[in-house]
């Protein structure tokens, strides 16, 4: 709930809202005991003497049975107390028309024409009025605080977030480069178009993926540039299908999601002698959900594969699908022994896009 900042200003401005209340109080109290229409002197007189005893009650209230019984808990000793204070305010009350009075304002003659329930009935409305104003106050600021608390976690939530997705740009660059300079070394004529198709991925991530959710379609256009990024390089010596069902028209994902896990598979599976290695992707799309399912083989393992940062790439996975769908997202790793195969199940939101992004029902198989 976002509060108004004037309102603020004015809850925080504790002597103003006190001054106004009791404005208002001594203006409603004078018009209540005037004997005409119009406000005299004693009747302003005797609304002052009225309000010490109000004041006796209501101040002791605020300034220490709240703090030190009402908000710890301590509700019957509050009440006990808070009927002490009350009678004794009563008490004042006659006390300061029947002596008080004369002595401070020898010219004016004052009785306390109101019987003893009706001032505990004065005393006990402004009590309670006065309370709940303190309370309200405090449930003021603890929205207020509230807000602040919530806006910063968000902000750490936020920037945890793009400094996981930001690892998963330089280690594809990283890879992507990697394989540049052996198809470079090599003199191959296949490196010209490695090259345009690693610009477009480029692009994407750093000028199109920076935003919480992308269109569906976007995104599997980014997957299917790598892809066949992937294959150039290989060639026909690996299997390599990918296999898209369902329309992308009007869904949004949460951008490079499944880049992480169709690198892992390229890494780990198709490398060194790429003969009967194979990497099976197959996404569908539902109407609430995208299915991302991934299998691949396991490689000969190397140095890379054994150092201690070895998973890292999924951990980061994990940790971003948490802090984007929180829970409501499946992860299922499967680490055979000549089989890798992971399954990623994550919502899906609908947009209204402008032209028809994707194909409906179509298999790819490069």
């Amino acid at each position: 709930m976002i509060i108004p900042k004037h309102l603020q200003h004015f809850v925080q401005n504790r002597w103003l809202f006190h001054l106004l209340f009791w404005a208002f109080s001594f203006y409603v109290l004078a018009k209540l005991f005037a004997y005409d229409s119009t406000i005299t002197t004693v009747d302003w007189i005797y609304t002052m003497l009225f309000h010490l005893s109000i004041w006796m009650a209501v101040y002791p209230n605020l300034l220490w049975l709240i703090p030190r019984f009402l908000q710890t808990g301590k509700i019957l000793l509050y009440v006990l107390l808070m009927a002490v204070v009350i009678l004794l305010a009563v008490g004042f009350n006659f006390l300061t028309f029947n002596f008080l009075s004369d002595l401070i304002f020898p010219g004016y003659y004052f009785i306390a024409y109101y019987g003893f329930w009706e001032i505990v009935q004065f005393i006990a409305v402004y009590v309670v009025v006065t309370s709940l104003l303190k309370l309200s106050k405090g449930w003021f600021k603890y929205l207020e605080a509230q807000r602040q608390f919530d806006r910063l976690h968000r902000e750490k939530l936020d920037a945890e977030l793009s400094a996981l997705k930001s690892q998963v740009n330089p280690h594809f660059l990283f890879n992507s480069l990697n394989n540049l300079y052996s198809l470079a070394l090599d003199q191959d004529k296949r490196t010209p178009a490695i090259i345009l198709r690693l610009s477009d991925m480029m692009r994407y991530l750093l000028y199109e993926s920076n935003v919480p959710t992308v269109p569906l379609s976007k995104e599997l256009e980014h997957l299917q540039n790598y892809v066949e990024m992937q294959r150039l390089r290989v060639g026909d010596q690996a299997d390599i299908r990918f296999e898209i069902k369902g329309s992308a028209a009007g869904k949004e994902v949460a951008p490079l999601l499944f880049l992480p896990l169709v690198e892992n598979g390229f890494k780990h599976g198709i490398k060194g002698e790429t003969k009967g290695a194979f990497i099976f992707m197959h996404l569908k799309i539902e109407d609430n959900q995208v299915v991302f399912k991934i299998e691949n083989n396991k490689g000969i393992v190397d140095e890379v594969e054994n150092r201690p940062t070895k998973g890292v790439g999924l951990q980061n996975l994990r940790r971003r699908l948490e802090l984007i769908h929180q829970g409501q997202y499946e992860l299922e790793v499967t680490d055979g022994i000549k089989r890798f195969m992971v399954i990623l199940k994550v919502p899906l939101s609908n947009i209204v896009e402008a032209s028809n992004a994707n194909k409906t029902d179509k298999t790819i198989s490069l």
